[in-house]
Order: structure tokens, then sequence, then C-alpha cells
């Protein structure tokens, strides 16, 4: 009995895998694949190898931590300077981590599936778990997940590879617009995605930041205006909600 019960939950698990490895294969993943070609033409032009390039694309995994990771690389930054930009453009992830983890895990879930996850937080996977995960019952969501994650993971490392060989065709100017898609998808993604008002201000406040404090600390820009208009947000929140309660 407990062998049919543990076979009948594996083949539930290896169901929800593959639904999740087919969510990957949506519009959004496919804005994103666009992006990784563009990616790919950035770093060989920066003089990234075919081999590191894929590495850094499985191992960093999100792409605004790889960018910064190329033009560090074009800047001649040393060591630890490239760790301590990489490293502050992925805390943005932890966030989203803190977001989903509630959602994905169950009471049985072991901490170590958690961690592995973790490394498959970005901006597309992370938006279409927010919006699908409440689908899936609650037990198969960390397999859905993690097919969703890998596969989107497996298949751009596959997409770099194939077109470091081909990147010198492609108009630099076509690979700029690539790779500003996903943040493209990403804002409106976002802006879609608020539930309050506070989420709409974090936004505006960060796109009219985001080029004072690239004059100001180019070095920093993102970080500082990120947290100067998402700590804005949250003070002007918090204001109205004192007001609409007096």
């Amino acid at each position: 009995m407990r062998t049919d019960t543990g076979r009948r939950s594996i083949q539930r698990r290896r169901a929800w895998f593959l639904r999740g490895m087919r969510m990957a294969f949506s519009l959004p993943g496919f804005i994103l694949v666009s992006s990784f070609v563009g990616f790919a033409a950035l770093a060989k032009d920066a003089g990234v190898t075919a081999a590191q390039a894929t590495f850094m694309t499985g191992i960093v995994w999100a792409l605004p931590s790889k960018v910064v990771l190329v033009g560090a690389i074009l800047s001649g930054a040393t060591l630890p300077a490239v760790a301590l930009a990489v490293a502050l453009s992925a805390i943005r992830l932890m966030p989203m981590v803190m977001a989903l983890v509630p959602e994905i895990r169950d009471r049985q879930t072991p901490r170590w599936v958690l961690y592995v996850l973790a490394h498959c937080v970005a901006v597309t996977s992370w938006v279409l778990a927010m919006e699908r995960v409440k689908l899936v019952p609650r037990p198969m969501r960390t397999s859905w997940y993690a097919g969703l994650g890998f596969t989107l993971i497996v298949v751009n490392m596959l997409v770099v590879l194939a077109v470091y060989a081909v990147a010198d065709t492609l108009p630099s100017a076509v690979s700029a617009a690539l790779l500003m898609l996903t943040p493209m998808y990403f804002l409106t993604s976002l802006w879609g995605s608020a539930r309050e008002k506070a989420g709409y201000a974090a936004l505006i406040l960060g796109m009219v930041l985001g080029p004072l404090f690239h004059m100001l600390t180019p070095e920093f820009d993102l970080l500082a205006a990120g947290l100067t208009g998402g700590l804005l947000a949250y003070v002007w929140h918090r204001l109205q909600r004192r007001a609409a309660t007096v």
C-alpha cells in the first residue's frame, strides 16, 4: 500500500514538473530568450568565451547581474569590486524569494529544496509563479516551480551557446534592443500585478530617480534609486493608512 502511494506521489510530481516545463515556453519565456540573444552578443563583444558565458548563465542566472558582471569586466574592475557589484545587483531578488517561498512550500518541504529552488528566482520565473502558483495544489508547487525555473535556465544556457557562434552577424542595435525586452516586460508585469497604490508609487519613483542617481552615483544608481523610491513609497503608504484611520 505504501509503495503504491509513493508511486502515485512520484507520478503526480512528475506530471506537475512537466506542466512547469511547459509554462516556460510561454510569451514571457520567449521574451526572456530574446533578451539572452542580446546578452550573448554583449558577452562576445566583451571578450567572454562561449564556455564562460554559458556557465555564467547557469550560475549567475539573473540577467541584470550578468550584465553588471560583463560591464565590470569591460571596465577592468578588480575581482572584489566585481563580486560586490554582482552581489548588490542580486540583493533585489531577496524580497522576491521571501514572497515566493511561503507560496510554494508546505509543512513537509525540506529546506534544501527551497534553497535549490531559490536559485531559479529571477524576474520571469517569479512573475509567472506569482501569477499561476495559486492554481497548483500546494504539495505539488515545488515540483511545478522546479520544472519552470530549471527549464528556463537550461533553455537559455543553450540559447547563449548557440547564439554565440553567430553573434558577429547580429547588428549591435538589434542586440541592444533585444536586451531591453526583459526589463520592459518586468516593468509592465509589475505595474499590472501591483495590488496597492504604493506599488505604483514605487515604480514611478524608481523610473524618475533612476536617471538622477545615474548622474550622481553611477556605480550604485540602481541600488540607490530602488532603496530611495521604495522607502518613499512605503512612507507615503503608511501616512495614507494613518490618515484613513483617523
